[in-house]
């Protein structure tokens, strides 16, 4: 077994990588700068975090999701490989720290935004980095043309000035043709270099349902196709009122989005994946770094915003490449409201001004002011004490965000972290001159180590319980050891954050291009144009559109989307039809047949026209294979 394989085993416990993935682990350990694109749940991960492994030196991981960075970061320490994530959530203090493992320590994947990135610490430590490997996450971000676009991810290019000899891997599971020139172009690539997977899935019925009671519909899917299902609505209201129905219904179900606590949110997400609940229905906030193979159901019960976050999400079913369904509902209004949805998204600029004036005025932040604070932000409490709207206010701050001026983020829990700020020999003469807090700094000393190199995270309540102490009293005891200049201490959050990435400058000084504005509203109703369009196409094979849409032209009929069951159910006229399944439910009504004997038992039609019709019913639900693998007619 060679090394790469040795880690593949070790590490992750395959012994064999999956198409594509070698190809471009090979690439970049020879020194090419390479794209790769492969779908949702292709294993993107693996094709940075294994050639990073195999080589000396520490990879940079550039990611624009902190909730996803967490979670890569917990599962890489999870196997016993150091990584740290870099976001706006750690104070000064607790970055520096981090930076210098990055350089002096044996860290192998720094995580960080491409804020981060920007700052002039990040780059002051980076040049003294040993770094393998630059992996770019989400690198569609990088493209004016992307349905994400970022300027901050604009850059990114810069690192390629600080470490000129590490080959760069863009990685991404959607992207236009348009969209994979620009990204190699924005990463000065010193040759082009794509490394694709075809994003055609060959176990994945696509489905779309022109429906007026969308709720009826949803019951009846659920109840015909068994198994674990994502449903995906458009608002937390709705999430929660859909899942009272489906409970009301008989069918097990919890909802999910990123206003719920994170704890809260980690065991609704953790008893689904446990399959406590067979139904989660959720906003797009779920689903990012959920390894779930055997989702055999995804259903969009709106209309989304583009093709690529559909293809995204539908994606997340079928991963164990077992027969699976994706399901868009849709009616007349919902394109209505989807493009009035998209028009909203774009704020004029006097309004967008009014608003950062109005954020800035809340932090009292003077003008010069700001660059890299954090703060706790509460958009509710923002909207109030202006009087803003706060759907106008939201829009707002993704523009802003997008222009570089500001970073937002959802609830996202952090830990309280500690950190000895002082040599221990300081510490120990403080313990012997104050016998109050002698046995409490030793506790915190047995309790967790390298309290002294680096921020640790702990629980309050698991110091309550070992120093029998008061949760108050420990918070008390923390807060004068900091207050004293010992240690940093700082306490657990779960509020949404807001970070200034720049100076706080004049509203009226915020340079928004009002033709950048016009391009980006005019892409963005060209992606609503075309998840319409492909709603609302009766006449072509949905995976087909799919590829098309992602420039993978004359590729075949999948056979199992809507239209191609359409299309196989037309090769046979519907008295033949209606004869052949008739005939095929008297044969089951009391025997259970395997597929070969149940085509030799029709008789009133020719076995390609019977195949076909029994085809249908197995995609429709009205045939299934019991355990013995045998046909059996579904009431």
């Amino acid at each position: 077994m060679d090394h790469l394989h040795q880690i593949l085993k070790q590490y992750w416990g395959f012994t064999e990588f999956r198409p594509l993935q070698l190809d471009i682990i090979h690439s970049v350990m020879h020194h090419n700068d390479a794209l790769a694109l492969m779908p949702t749940g292709g294993g993107k991960s693996l094709c940075f975090q294994v050639p990073a492994l195999a080589q000396k030196g520490i990879c940079i991981v550039v990611s624009p999701l902190i909730a996803l960075m967490n979670d890569q970061v917990e599962k890489l320490s999870q196997k016993g490989i150091k990584a740290i994530a870099i976001t706006s959530a750690m104070s000064k203090r607790e970055v520096d720290i981090a930076l210098d493992n990055c350089v002096y320590g044996d860290i192998k994947f720094l995580y960080l935004s491409p804020e981060r990135l920007n700052s002039d610490i990040a780059q002051a430590r980076i040049k003294k980095m040993e770094v393998n490997l630059i992996a770019i996450d989400e690198a569609h971000c990088i493209s004016q043309w992307g349905y994400d676009f970022r300027p901050s991810y604009l850059k990114v290019a810069e690192l390629r000035i600080l470490k000129p000899d590490a080959p760069v891997l863009a990685l991404t599971a959607t992207a236009t043709t348009e969209v994979i020139k620009d990204i190699q172009q924005k990463l000065e690539f010193k040759k082009p270099n794509v490394l694709q997977k075809s994003f055609a899935r060959s176990n994945l019925a696509y489905v779309v349902l022109h429906e007026e009671d969308k709720n009826s519909r949803l019951i009846k899917i659920c109840n015909n196709v068994k198994g674990s299902t994502i449903i995906y609505a458009r608002s937390r209201k709705k999430t929660q009122e859909i899942a009272e129905l489906l409970n009301r219904n008989n069918i097990l179900a919890d909802f999910y989005h990123a206003g719920l606590a994170t704890p809260l949110r980690s065991k609704k997400q953790s008893d689904w994946i446990n399959s406590d609940h067979r139904v989660i229905v959720c906003t797009n906030a779920f689903g990012m770094g959920i390894d779930k193979p055997d989702v055999r159901l995804v259903i969009h019960y709106d209309l989304p915003d583009c093709i690529e976050s559909y293809f995204q999400e539908a994606g997340r079913a079928g991963r164990d490449e077992h027969k699976a369904y994706a399901i868009l509902l849709y009616n007349d209004a919902d394109i209505i409201e989807l493009e009035r949805r998209v028009i909203s998204g774009f704020p004029d600029i006097k309004e967008i001004r009014q608003i950062y004036q109005a954020i800035a005025n809340y932090y009292q932040l003077a003008t010069g002011s700001g660059e890299g604070q954090t703060f706790d932000f509460d958009i509710a409490q923002l909207c109030n004490r202006y009087n803003l709207n706060a759907v106008t206010v939201y829009n707002a701050l993704k523009l802003l965000e997008k222009e570089g001026y500001l970073t937002t983020t959802e609830s996202l829990y952090q830990p309280s972290r500690l950190h000895f700020t002082v040599h221990k020999d300081e510490l120990y003469k403080f313990q012997v001159a104050n016998k109050g807090y002698d046995s409490f700094i030793k506790l915190l000393l047995r309790s967790y180590t390298g309290l002294f190199e680096n921020y640790v995270k702990f629980n309050e309540n698991d110091l309550v319980i070992k120093s029998g102490l008061g949760y108050e009293q420990v918070v008390q005891f923390l807060n004068y050891l900091g207050k004293v200049g010992l240690l940093s201490y700082l306490p657990q959050t779960e509020m949404p954050q807001l970070t200034f990435n720049l100076p706080r400058v004049d509203s009226n000084s915020i340079n928004i291009s009002k033709e950048h504005l016009k391009i980006r509203k005019e892409k963005a109703l060209e992606r609503m144009r075309a998840i319409a369009g492909y709603a609302t196409n009766p006449d072509k094979c949905r995976s087909q559109l799919l590829l098309a849409y992602f420039g993978e032209t004359n590729t075949d009929r999948c056979g199992i989307c809507d239209y191609c069951l359409e299309r196989n159910k037309s090769e046979v006229n519907s008295q033949e039809f209606d004869d052949v399944s008739g005939e095929i439910k008297s044969l089951l009504f009391s025997n259970h047949l395997s597929l070969k004997e149940l085509v030799t038992a029709v008789t009133g039609a020719k076995e390609n026209k019977t195949l076909k019709v029994i085809q249908w019913l197995l995609d429709n639900g009205r045939l299934y294979y019991d355990k013995n693998n045998r046909l059996q007619w579904k009431d």
